[in-house]
C-alpha cells in the first residue's frame, strides 16, 4: 500500500490524498482546490499529479473548497465512482461547489476579454456549473460512527472532527495480507469547547495516521474572549469613529459564528445599535444548511434552541441578496458592519467592500480566521502598507485587526487533545500536512517527544510505501 500527498503538502489548501493498494485499487481522500498560492494557484489546481479515471474511491472530509473544490473537474477528468461523504457535508457541497463553478465561469469570462485585447488565447475554466451538477450526483452521504462497505478489502466510517458542519475524520479500514490495517485521515480539527459545534470525537487505534497541522505551534487563548474583542471592534469603528468595519468571513462556519455571538450580545442588551449587513449570498444558504442539521449543534446550542428559534438572528442583521444592493453599500455614509466572503479576501464581494474602505482610517478590516501568507488577508494581516487589488494598488490607510481565537481550526492543544485517545506506540508513521512547514517542524518535535516514532512532513506528489 502507498499514500501519494497530491495536495496540502508544506502548505494548508489543496488536499488531496491518493492511496494505492496492492491490488491496485486508489482511494482518493478529499480533492480541494488550492487557494492563494499567487499566480501558480491555476496551474496547481489544473494539475492533479494523477489520473483522475484511475481513481476507483473517494471520501471527502468536509465541504470546504480547499478539500472539495476540485471534485466537479475530478468527475469531468474521468473519475466515475461514488463520493462519500456525511449528510451535512453533502448539503453544504451542493451549495459550495455550485457557487464555486459560478466564479470560474464569471473569472474566466473576465480574464478572457483582457486576454482578447492583449491578443492572447481563451482559456478555459476549471469546470462549469454543468460539471458542478453532474459531480452532486455521485455524492453519497452516511452516517457519523458506522462502518460502510467501500469494497471487498476496504470499509469506512467517519466521526465527527468539530470543524464546520458536517465536519469529519475519516477511517479505513484495508485487509492486506490476511490482517487488517487502520489509516485515519483527520480532515481539519475543530475546537474542543466550540461555541456551537459537538467537540471531536475519539477514535479508534490507527496504525497509520494523516493529521492537519494549521495552528501546530498556535495557541489561540487570548487576554479578551473573541465575543468581546468583536464588540470592541463594533463600538470602537462605528460608535466612536463613525465608520465601516469590514469582516472577511468564510461563508462556512465563521460566519455563522459571528452571527452567533452577535446573537447572544444582542440577548445581553450588549450589541451596539448599529446595521449589520451579511453581504454573501453564499453565506445566506450556508446558514440555511447549518440551520437544518440541528444533530451537529453542542449542548449548549441545543438548549438555546428550546427558547430561541434563531440563534443566528437578530434585530438589525440584514441580508443583502443582489449586485446592486451591494454596490449600495459603497455609498452608504452611516456607520455598520459588512461581513462577506472570501474568508482570505481572496475573491468575492468582500474584496469591493475592502477596496472601497482600505483608503480610510475611520474604518477597519477585521480578520477573524486563517489567511493562507500570499493572499489579500494574509498580506494585510502582517501589516502591509500598500496592497494590490484588481490591479490597482492601495495604500492601508485602514486599521487592520485580528481576531486569532475566532477560528475554526484546532491550535496545538486541540490538535494534542484529538492525539491523546491514541497509543503512540502502535502508530506505525503519521503524516503531517494541511500547514506551513516551518509550524509542521515544530509540531514534529513536539509528536516526536511525545512518543510517535515515525513522523513525516511530505512533499507535494511525494509518494510513500506503508506495507
Amino acid at each position: 500500500m502507498k499514500i501519494a500527498f497530491h495536495g496540502a503538502a508544506r502548505t494548508v489548501t489543496g488536499s488531496k490524498h491518493l492511496i494505492t493498494l496492492k491490488n491496485g485499487k486508489k482511494i482518493l481522500l478529499d480533492c480541494g482546490m488550492f487557494q492563494g498560492m499567487g499566480p501558480d494557484t491555476d496551474d496547481m489546481n489544473r494539475d492533479f499529479g494523477f489520473d483522475p479515471a484511475e481513481v476507483d474511491y473517494m471520501l471527502l472530509s468536509h465541504a470546504h473548497i480547499d478539500h472539495s473544490g476540485l471534485i466537479p473537474r475530478l468527475v469531468k477528468m474521468g473519475y466515475k465512482g461514488d463520493i462519500y461523504c456525511t449528510h451535512a457535508t453533502r448539503d453544504l457541497a451542493q451549495v459550495l461547489l455550485m457557487d464555486s463553478a459560478e466564479i470560474q465561469e464569471d473569472d474566466v469570462k473576465f480574464s478572457n476579454k483582457k486576454r482578447s485585447r492583449e491578443g492572447l488565447p481563451r482559456i478555459e475554466p476549471l469546470y462549469t456549473v454543468e460539471d458542478a451538477k453532474r459531480s452532486l450526483e455521485v455524492l453519497k452521504p452516511v452516517k457519523y460512527q458506522h462502518w460502510f462497505r467501500i469494497s471487498d478489502e476496504v470499509e469506512g466510517m467517519f466521526t465527527d472532527a468539530g470543524h464546520i458542519i458536517g465536519s469529519a475524520a475519516v477511517h479505513l479500514r484495508i485487509k492486506e495480507n490476511g490482517r487488517p490495517v487502520q489509516l485515519t485521515f483527520s480532515g481539519d480539527i475543530g475546537r474542543y469547547g466550540d461555541a456551537i459545534l459537538r467537540s471531536p470525537d475519539t477514535f479508534p487505534q490507527a496504525d497509520y495516521i494523516i493529521m492537519e497541522s494549521t495552528y501546530g505551534s498556535t495557541l489561540h487563548t487570548e487576554a479578551v474572549p473573541s465575543d468581546d474583542a468583536l464588540l470592541d471592534h463594533i463600538y470602537d469603528t462605528c460608535i466612536v469613529k463613525k465608520g465601516k468595519l469590514i469582516i472577511p468571513a468564510f461563508s462556512v462556519g465563521r460566519t455563522q459564528e459571528l452571527l452567533y455571538a452577535l446573537n447572544r450580545a444582542q440577548l445581553d442588551s450588549k450589541l451596539p445599535a448599529v446595521d449589520i449587513f451579511v453581504d454573501s449570498p453564499l453565506s445566506m444558504e450556508a446558514t440555511q444548511v447549518v440551520k437544518s442539521h440541528p444533530e451537529c449543534f453542542n449542548k449548549t446550542v441545543s438548549k438555546l434552541l428550546e427558547t430561541d428559534k434563531d440563534p443566528f438572528g437578530f434585530p438589525g442583521l440584514h441580508y443583502i441578496r443582489s449586485v446592486d444592493e451591494s454596490k449600495a453599500l459603497n455609498f452608504r455614509k452611516e456607520p455598520c458592519v459588512i461581513i462577506s466572503a472570501s474568508g482570505m479576501a481572496e475573491a468575492g464581494r468582500v474584496k469591493h467592500h475592502i477596496a472601497n474602505n482600505i483608503d480610510n482610517s475611520r474604518n477597519t478590516i477585521l480578520l477573524v480566521g486563517y489567511c493562507e501568507p500570499n493572499s489579500l488577508g494574509g498580506r494585510l494581516m502582517r501589516g502591509a502598507k500598500e496592497v494590490s487589488i484588481f490591479g490597482t494598488r492601495y495604500e492601508v490607510k485602514a486599521q487592520v485587526g485580528a481576531i486569532r481565537s475566532m477560528s475554526a481550526h484546532g491550535d496545538y492543544e486541540d490538535l494534542r487533545q484529538w492525539l491523546a485517545c491514541q497509543d503512540p506506540r502502535e502508530v506505525k508513521k503519521l503524516f503531517l500536512v494541511h500547514g506551513e512547514y516551518e509550524v509542521q517542524m515544530v509540531f514534529r518535535d513536539w509528536l516526536v517527544k511525545k512518543g510517535f516514532l515515525d513522523v513525516a512532513i511530505p512533499e507535494r506528489h511525494h509518494e510513500v510505501g506503508l506495507t
